[in-house]
């Protein structure tokens, strides 16, 4: 379910995944606060402007970063996963809102998700490519 009506107010969901962080968006009309896992957005991505600027610039690009609240669950990974998942949520959110913000924030790369993840460890090996030192002798 992508859109929900509660209380003559329309909520847009989007799910955004990077490395192994999970982040579920929902975008409310409101004043443009971020709460993430129930506080303020700014403590929970530790006051970081970098964090900051990358989780909230989808609505920044289109020009509505005072006009939704945005609500968010996240889990799993580090704070730059999950400002990134964060993102790729939000701009899904918005291209369920009006198709027609799907041709910027996919022209900005905001819709793109980065599929890199950990490299498995192999054996015989330290990590996934370090190998013990090579002895001659």
């Amino acid at each position: 379910m992508t859109i929900l009506t509660k209380n003559s107010k329309t909520i847009y969901l989007g799910t955004g995944r990077r490395k192994t962080s999970i982040a579920r968006v929902k975008l409310v009309p409101g004043s443009g606060k971020l709460i993430i896992n129930g506080l303020p957005g700014e403590s929970y991505l530790q006051f970081s402007p970098n964090y900051l600027r990358v989780s909230c610039s989808p609505l920044k690009t289109l020009g509505l970063n005072k006009e939704y609240d945005t609500y968010v669950t996240t889990e799993g990974g580090g704070l730059t996963g999950q400002a990134n998942a964060i993102r790729l949520g939000l701009a899904r959110a918005l291209c369920r809102m009006n198709p027609e913000n799907r041709i910027t924030l996919k022209a900005e790369g905001f819709l793109t998700r980065d599929a890199r993840i950990k490299e498995r460890k192999k054996y015989g090996l330290r990590k996934a490519r370090k190998a013990p030192q090579y002895s001659k002798r």
